[in-house]
């Protein structure tokens, strides 16, 4: 992935706070902890936790997901999202070696 495109995915805050809370999902998210984390965060809780329109929220993991920071699991109706700490790696070796 370009890296202005995964700078870009970052430099809004309602997707920074996405990303925090999908760090931690279960201090994040208690309502879902009866379902459990095994697929991730529906995207609803998200959208619930954001005060966001619908739209917004699945345009900014749309972006999200592109840049590499998010993965999604459809399970029925229902998509999950869940952080790809692996990209996270990445982006800390990025500014390491290039800023």
């Amino acid at each position: 992935m370009d890296h202005i495109e995964i700078f870009k995915a970052l430099s809004n805050k309602s997707r920074l706070q996405m990303l925090e809370w999908l760090k931690e999902p279960e201090i994040n998210f208690p309502e879902q902890l009866a379902a459990g984390f095994e697929h991730g965060v529906c995207v609803g809780q998200i959208q619930a936790k954001a005060g966001l329109t619908q739209s917004t929220v699945s345009e900014y993991l749309s972006i999200l997901q592109r840049a590499g920071f998010i993965e999604s699991t459809r399970v029925g109706q229902w998509t999950y999202y869940k952080r790809n700490e692996k990209a996270f790696t990445a982006l800390s070796k990025i500014i390491e070696s290039n800023l």
